[in-house]
């Protein structure tokens, strides 16, 4: 495994729920928190703290807003998530790759 790099693995993507996310994103463009909360099977406050990792690292942009009077939680992923998500899938690819 001479070219495997285990620093080419993005922790902040890596996790199951923040991967979950990315994943969808990359497919959705934007999403509502309950879509995704549903889809993830995950608790708002377990999302809510995984959401605010990708936000932190620039990976996905919030929009809170009010749709009546009820709160409204867009996700969207950002140029700079996209291009981390690629990243990752490349360096996941690799290691597939030299495994078998």
């Amino acid at each position: 495994m001479d070219g495997f790099d285990i620093d080419q693995i993005d922790e902040v993507i890596h996790g199951r729920l923040r991967l979950g996310v990315m994943a969808y994103l990359a497919g959705a463009e934007t999403a509502e928190f309950n879509a995704l909360k549903q889809r993830l099977s995950a608790t708002d406050g377990n999302l809510s703290v995984h959401l605010r990792k990708l936000e932190e690292a620039g990976y996905v942009a919030i929009d809170k807003s009010f749709s009546g009077r009820k709160p409204l939680t867009r996700i969207s992923l950002t140029p700079e998530g996209r291009t981390a998500f690629v990243r990752y899938l490349d360096a996941i690819g690799k290691l597939v790759d030299q495994g078998g």
